[in-house]
Parts: structure tokens; C-alpha cells; sequence
């Protein structure tokens, strides 16, 4: 019981640090945030879209921060490694950041979600989704949701492959809820089945390559029998053929026969 209450003290811990970071790195574009413990303390990644901004002018920016995660969340010796979001329109976070501060700005709210959409999938996302909740146009509470190409919701392909990010929106209103979800661009799904030729398939697998020659040496068999049958049918079809033009010839000779025989009746 208590290596259990250690994990959900360590995950609460974690989730404080995520959304803590998520305000101190606004500007910068919080693309996500990863905690490690080494044998020299606590590594805490932080991904963003401006690196520069979280380091600031000579480190001052990053060693405030490292101080404020050790003070408030009593991380053994935190080490932050800053790093550079690889593409910010497939990161959900950022995107989803990036949608709540154009409602906040005044965007209509189909207007950004139609435009996070194509930049997603511009950027070569197989599929995404965006579901924005909350007094949209009026005093009702409304949700909409805007997608384009694959999406998964359960299973081993959603955890493989669907990244999401969620942020708020805050307005004279009230709250507007944000959650982007993209599916990597590298997804393989399990309908997705591709044939390889006879070689590569033996370079790919050796140890299967025992059974893939076998496979391939009946396969030669079989349509060497199936050829000669074929070849026998037509050289039977040919002889059928020729006595057929012969019984025609035969037929023409007693033609002609007849009519010899009626000739010398006249004579």
C-alpha cells in the first residue's frame, strides 16, 4: 500500500510540474515535458517550440527556473534539458496553444478550427482532430469538432500513434476548451499489409528463408504441370482439327463423285 500511495504522490507530482511549466513557458510554446530520475538527481526535457526564450540571456532564465522546480516541487537536484520541438504543427500542445490564443485574440472559433486543421495536415499528419467546447456563440454551452483523415479512438493504435494536447481559452464569456489530436505521419495501421517480392522477402527474413524457397519451388512446380496440360489440350485440339478437314475433304470427293456418276447417266 504505501509503494502505492508512492506512485500516485510521484504522478500528482509530475502532472503539478506539467502544468506549472505549461504558464512559465507560455511564450516560448510548451510542446510537452519529460521527468527522469538518474543516479545524479532528476532530468526534467522540456520541449519548445523557442528554445531561446526558456534559456534566456546568459542561462538567467533557465537557473530561475531550475531553483523554482526545486524549491516548489522538492526534486532531488533538478537538471532542465531545454529542446527544440522537430515540427511544431505535428506537436499537439502547441498547436492546441497556439488555437486557444487565436480564440483569445478573436478568431471565430470555425474560422481557427478549420485553419489548425490544414496546417496539421500540411505538415504531413495522417490524421488530426480538434474539439473546441464551451459558450462558443451564446449562453449554451456548445462542442465542435473538426477532423480530417485517420483518427483512432481505442486501442493499441491510438496509444501507438494519437498524440494529444489540450489548453483553455479564457474570455469575457467564460472558458473555452481545447484538445488537438494528431496521429504521427510514420503511423503504420495493422489493415496497412505490404507484399514483398520473393528476394527481398529472403533478405529481410533469413530465417524464414529455408520456408519462403520451398514456397517458391512448388509454386514453380505447379505452373510448369499447369503449362504442359495446356500445351497437350492444344495439340489434341489440333488433331481434331485436321480430322475435321479431312472428313470435309472426304465429303467433297463423293460430291464430285455424284456428279461424274449423273454426267454419264446423260451421256
Amino acid at each position: 500500500m504505501a509503494s502505492e500511495r508512492k506512485f500516485v504522490t510521484e504522478n500528482i507530482r509530475r502532472v503539478l510540474l506539467k502544468e506549472f511549466l505549461m504558464k512559465e513557458v507560455d511564450r516560448a510554446g510548451f510542446g510537452g515535458v519529460e521527468v527522469q530520475r538518474t543516479p545524479m538527481g532528476t532530468r526534467v526535457t522540456l520541449i519548445t517550440e523557442r528554445p531561446g526564450m526558456v534559456i534566456g540571456r546568459r542561462g538567467v532564465a533557465i537557473k530561475n527556473l531550475t531553483k523554482a522546480i526545486e524549491e516548489r516541487f522538492k526534486f532531488d537536484n533538478p537538471q532542465i534539458e531545454v529542446q527544440e520541438a522537430e515540427n511544431p504543427n505535428l506537436n499537439a500542445q502547441i498547436m492546441a496553444e497556439k488555437l486557444a490564443f487565436a480564440l483569445e485574440r478573436g478568431w471565430h472559433f470555425r474560422r481557427a478550427g478549420h485553419s489548425t486543421v490544414r496546417r496539421i495536415m500540411d505538415a504531413g499528419a495522417r490524421g488530426c482532430q480538434v474539439v473546441i467546447s464551451g459558450k462558443l456563440t451564446g449562453q449554451r454551452h456548445r462542442t465542435e469538432k473538426f477532423k480530417e483523415g485517420y483518427i483512432k479512438f481505442c486501442g493499441e493504435p491510438r496509444l501507438k500513434f494519437m498524440k494529444t494536447g489540450f489548453a483553455v481559452a479564457k474570455l469575457k464569456p467564460g472558458v473555452i476548451g481545447v484538445r488537438v489530436e494528431i496521429m504521427d505521419p510514420q503511423a503504420k495501421l495493422p489493415d496497412e499489409v505490404e507484399i514483398l517480392p520473393p528476394e527481398k522477402a529472403v533478405e529481410t527474413l533469413p530465417e524464414l528463408a529455408d520456408v519462403l524457397i520451398a514456397h517458391e519451388e512448388q509454386k514453380e512446380d505447379e505452373t510448369t504441370v499447369e503449362t504442359d496440360e495446356s500445351l497437350d489440350n492444344a495439340g489434341t485440339d489440333e488433331i481434331e482439327d485436321d480430322k475435321d478437314d479431312q472428313n470435309e475433304d472426304i465429303s467433297l470427293s463423293n460430291d464430285e463423285i455424284d456428279e461424274d456418276d449423273e454426267k454419264l447417266e446423260e451421256v
